[in-house]
Parts: structure tokens; C-alpha cells; sequence
């Protein structure tokens, strides 16, 4: 499992390196590598920690973006994921390195940095408290899934969503691209979508997740939404 973490997450550096620097035209980003350094190790920490806490949750995150029991409205959502996620870093890269369109005082790529260390170390407690934090959306009845409410998730109902905001807001800030941040509205949107699907799903197919949601009333910020 760990070889298997270690590989996936190179191969997916690597994929968005590709795509960073492909569409910077050149490898001297400073922002990208560290973005790239960063992410980097915060996800073999938490992967790590999930292989001696969690294993089967591990190797649910390590699983492929489409998958059986997975409904196809999750599955085409994935897809655009894909789609978009790219096309964003191509953004990124041609805003900030290729045309220089944006610049960024060091400041902002601080405080990026630690938006996303941030969002990392609260990831990894939404998985302490959830053990069924899949990447899809789906029951997992093999593994006994059920409602989780303690930790994060006593207070607002997808907070893995809620910390995946603030690293959407770090990934530009790092990379010094202002136009990078300005689709992050349009980004957080379609999370929400996706967090207003999924529970129509789970009201239907998952026992007290009814009961659970009317007691913890909002989806990612106390009192906001």
C-alpha cells in the first residue's frame, strides 16, 4: 500500500508538472515547484498516516475516479473535475509564467503556502473522523458505512469540501496567478452542487443521514451555508 501511495503520487506530480510547465513554456516557476514540493509531501504525510490508522480508507482515496457502485451523475462530475482541473493549471501557468499577465508580492505566496498546509492538516482530521471520505460518491456497505457526526462533522456536514475551499485559494496565491484565483468562485460552485447531489443520496440510501442533516443544519461554514 505504501509503494502503491508512493507511485501514485509521483505519477500525479508528475502529470501536473507536465502540465504547469507545459503551459508556462519553460521550468523556471519558482511558484509551481512549490507548489508541486508542498503538495507533495503533505500528501504522502497524510497517506502515510492513513496506512497505520486507516488502511481501507486509503485505499479507497487511492481508487480511481470512476468506480462501480458510483452513481453516474458523480461519474460525469469527475470527469469535468478532470476536465477543469487541467484547463485550470493551463490557466495558472500561462497567467503567471507564459504572458506575466499577473504579479504577486512573496506575501501572498506565504500566505498561499499556508492555506494549504492548513487545509491539509484539517483534511487529514476530517478522515480521522470519517473512515468513508471516498474521492466518489457511494455506499459503501461492504465496509459498514454509516453516518459520521463527531469531530469536524458535529459541525457542518462537508467539511472535507469546506478546507478543500481554502486549498483551491492557496493553489493560485502559491502560483501567483490572479486570474487562477478568480475561477475559484466558479470552482467552490461546483463543489457545492456536488455537496447538494451527494446528500440527496444519502438521505435516500443511507440510514440517519435524514436525521443527522436536520441536526447539523449547514453543508460547509457555521452559519453561513
Amino acid at each position: 500500500m505504501i509503494v502503491r501511495l508512493f507511485v501514485q503520487t509521483l505519477v500525479w506530480l508528475a502529470g501536473m508538472g507536465a502540465v504547469l510547465f507545459g503551459a508556462a513554456g519553460t521550468l523556471a516557476w519558482a511558484g509551481a515547484w512549490c507548489y508541486l514540493i508542498e503538495t507533495g509531501l503533505l500528501g504522502i504525510w497524510v497517506g502515510v498516516w492513513l496506512a497505520h490508522h486507516d488502511p481501507a480508507l486509503l485505499a479507497e482515496r487511492l481508487g480511481s475516479f470512476v468506480q462501480r457502485g458510483q452513481g453516474r451523475w458523480d461519474k460525469v462530475f469527475m470527469m469535468c473535475v478532470v476536465v477543469s482541473w487541467c484547463a485550470w493549471l493551463v490557466l495558472m501557468g500561462v497567467d503567471a509564467r507564459r504572458f506575466h499577465w499577473s504579479a504577486m508580492p512573496p506575501s501572498l505566496q506565504v500566505v498561499g503556502a499556508l492555506a494549504i498546509l492548513v487545509s491539509m492538516v484539517a483534511i487529514r482530521a476530517v478522515f480521522r473522523a470519517n473512515s468513508f471520505a471516498a474521492p466518489v460518491v457511494k455506499i459503501m456497505a461492504e465496509r459498514g458505512h454509516k453516518v459520521s457526526d463527531s469531530g469536524p462533522y458535529a459541525y457542518v456536514r462537508h467539511p472535507m469540501y469546506a478546507w478543500a475551499v481554502l486549498f483551491l485559494v492557496g493553489m493560485p496565491l502559491v502560483m501567483c496567478s490572479f486570474w487562477g484565483l478568480a475561477c475559484v468562485p466558479v470552482l467552490v460552485v461546483g463543489l457545492g452542487c456536488r455537496a447538494v447531489l451527494e446528500e440527496r443520496m444519502l438521505r435516500e440510501q443511507l440510514d440517519g443521514y435524514a436525521e443527522y442533516a436536520a441536526r447539523v443544519k449547514y453543508r460547509f461554514v457555521p452559519y453561513l451555508w
